[in-house]
């Protein structure tokens, strides 16, 4: 087995020939056949008992040729890469030059390295100090939060609908005249403001009084998920059936006891004032480690592989697809609402694929420039949490050494933007 490596023209870019022995082909052939010789129907044999040699008599050996190859080459690709300890950070572009039964397998493969960065000034940067100051009006809006969720629902007898009632309606709606798919509900309870329903809808709702029947017209929006009503006008007949509203309770000493621990208004008011203080100052430490890490990668010259950046892209979509999943919906659904393709939604994640990746090259040259490392304590402390998290022993979450690798990484860069923060001229 041998491996010859030469630069391509591109940065960053490696071109590997791989030279494999003919037994090892041969052999993996073989293991091939055995995996799928039940799917071959050789006359005079039952199905999987046809000698090998028959079937590439009946078949021809070429019908080996690539599954062996698939068979065979990642473990060989992922050893030699580890043996010539070569950061490979793209999926390799495969072309065979030779293949056959009794040959030499003979292919290459184009792959992109892990850049070289070129770290600019990350000690001593200036910051602009970031706070946000917890005001009487932010504790306030807090306990307006609070009273709208224990607030009551009570029908409204007489009167109007007005902005923040709960309408509730049946409505039937046309395009062209004609009644169009899911258009249609009985005892929809509509909050008026809450923008729910089309453009405009709710607002035409405004003023009207029970049992009032009323024609509303308006136009879907062009980005509409369903392209069949996608800019078309629209008409809904709706009728109301009644009116709730909400019923705040009073904000004081009794509301204090209802909603909380508390005995008195002071004491929830200081209780929300410190979270709210504790919530900003964790909010502007990580706004200031953004502004951090984003003057240093300023200042940093790195050309980033096209493969780091489609990886990360596809690593972007991966969790989007799992957050849609909690809502019964695929990332394949999720386009067609929207009205987009795959294809342009990568080129969305484009540029925040990039600053991702730039911003991991710049912390782990920080890590390696400042020699930064977690001892064992930490790695003993985060692996407690970690267990504790998922309901696991501590000693089998030790045993996996992916894992251990992963955490040792992780809080290595941790400490490289730790390090950044506390090193910079905070204005």
């Amino acid at each position: 087995m041998s491996i010859k490596v030469e630069k391509t023209e591109n940065t960053n870019e490696l071109k590997l020939t791989f030279n494999v022995p003919a037994e090892t082909f041969d052999a993996g052939m073989k293991k091939v056949y055995a995996k799928t010789a039940k799917y071959f129907n050789i006359p005079g044999f039952r199905k999987g008992k046809a000698p090998m040699s028959l079937v590439e008599r009946t078949y021809g050996s070429e019908i080996f040729y690539e599954d062996t190859f698939n068979e065979i080459v990642p473990d060989i690709f992922e050893k030699e890469i580890e043996e010539n300890k070569l950061e490979v950070v793209s999926k390799p572009q495969i072309d065979i030059v030779q293949i056959g039964k009794g040959k030499e397998l003979i292919f290459t493969a184009i792959v992109q390295t892990k850049p070289e960065v070129k770290l600019g000034k990350y000690k001593g940067i200036e910051l602009e100090k970031v706070e946000h100051k917890i005001m009487a009006k932010d504790v306030n809006a807090e306990l307006d939060r609070m009273a709208n969720k224990n607030a009551r629902l009570i029908s409204v007898e007489t009167g109007a609908v007005k902005e923040k009632d709960i309408a509730v309606i049946d409505f039937e709606g046309f395009v062209d005249g004609v009644a169009f798919e899911g258009g249609k509900a009985e005892n929809h309870e509509l909050e008026i403001g809450s923008k729910t329903f089309i453009p405009g809808f709710e607002d035409q709702i405004i003023g009207m009084k029970v049992d009032e029947e009323r024609e509303i017209n308006v136009k879907f929006p062009e980005e509409y998920f369903s392209a069949e009503l996608a800019g078309k006008d629209a008409m809904f007949k709706v009728k109301l059936h009644e009116i709730k509203r909400k019923e705040l309770p009073k904000i004081d000493d009794e509301f204090a006891k209802d909603v909380s621990e508390f005995e008195t208004l002071k004491e929830l008011k200081d209780s929300i004032k410190e979270k709210l203080q504790a919530e900003s100052a964790t909010k502007a430490k990580y706004e200031t480690e953004e502004n951090a890490i984003k003057a240093v990668c300023d200042a940093t010259e790195i050309d980033i592989p096209s493969g780091m950046v489609e990886t990360e892209i596809d690593n972007m979509l991966k969790d989007i697809e799992t957050r849609l999943s909690y809502q019964g919906l695929n990332l394949k659904q999720y386009l067609q609402m929207m009205g987009k393709t795959e294809e342009d939604m990568r080129k969305e994640y484009e540029e925040q694929a990039k600053t991702s990746v730039k911003s991991r090259l710049v912390l782990e040259a920080i890590v390696k420039a400042e020699k930064l490392e977690a001892d064992k304590k930490e790695i003993d402390a985060k692996i407690k949490e970690m267990a504790e998290n998922y309901g696991k022993k501590a000693e089998e979450l030790k045993d996996n050494e992916n894992l251990i690798n992963y955490i040792k990484e992780n809080m290595a860069v941790e400490k490289a933007i730790k390090f950044v923060v506390d090193n910079a001229k905070i204005k």
